[in-house]
């Protein structure tokens, strides 16, 4: 059969439109994936600012300015703490060494005595100096 002789094709309807959205779903997904990675990275930062403006060191020294010596073995402790988290330098480090032996006779013990005039100079004069750096 010769194709040009072929009769013409009469049951074909014309091309039907198909609604095309994969356009408004791909912008969509970009305008969606863009607000969810800005409201991350809000928060984010946020988080970030919250914790940067807490000071540790700060709390650490208002800790050693409560310490109540009416309880020496408490406060020993709560000064052995805090004063072990503020010596970050040499001379804090120094300072806190000297008076780490003198808290060491209200640690450890069933019964402790008050503190003494010693002790309590050598940790006034660690508390002056973490003021001063801090």
């Amino acid at each position: 059969m010769n194709p040009a002789k072929l009769p013409p094709i009469r049951d074909i309807k014309p091309p039907v439109q198909i609604p095309d959205m994969s356009v408004y779903l791909f912008w969509g997904l970009v305008i969606g994936a863009t607000v969810l990675v800005a409201a991350l990275l809000v928060f984010l930062v946020r988080k970030l600012l919250a914790h940067r403006s807490r000071n540790r060191e700060k709390e650490y020294l208002e800790a050693l300015h409560r310490i109540d010596w009416s309880d020496p073995k408490k406060a020993a402790y709560a000064a052995t703490k805090y004063g072990r988290l503020l010596a970050t330098d040499e001379r804090r480090k120094e300072l806190f060494e000297q008076l780490l032996p003198l808290l060491e006779r209200y640690k450890y013990r069933k019964e402790v005595t008050p503190v003494d005039e010693e002790t309590l100079r050598r940790f006034e004069l660690f508390r002056n100096v973490c003021d001063e750096s801090v």
